[in-house]
């Protein structure tokens, strides 16, 4: 069953206040795991950013290894 309440963020912070202390260090535990699952997905992106790129000159190695490939397949 999935009830659904709307309450103002005044009143919510009231319930959070009024927690007993092993739910209210459950709930903070709750919160730390989604800032941890937003901070990986940020931390992908910059991963992905810095990672190795090509240097001009391997591209160029690239482009001739292909070309060397494409003759020898036509030949």
């Amino acid at each position: 069953m999935h009830i659904q309440v709307d309450i103002g963020f005044e009143q919510l912070l009231e319930i959070v206040r009024n927690l007993p202390g092993e739910q209210l260090d459950r709930l903070k535990e709750e919160i730390e795991k989604k800032k941890e699952t937003k901070n990986i997905k940020v931390d992908k992106e910059s991963f992905l950013l810095s990672g190795p790129v090509f240097t001009d000159e391997q591209i160029e190695d690239i482009i001739e290894a292909r070309k060397a490939i494409n003759k020898w397949r036509t030949s």
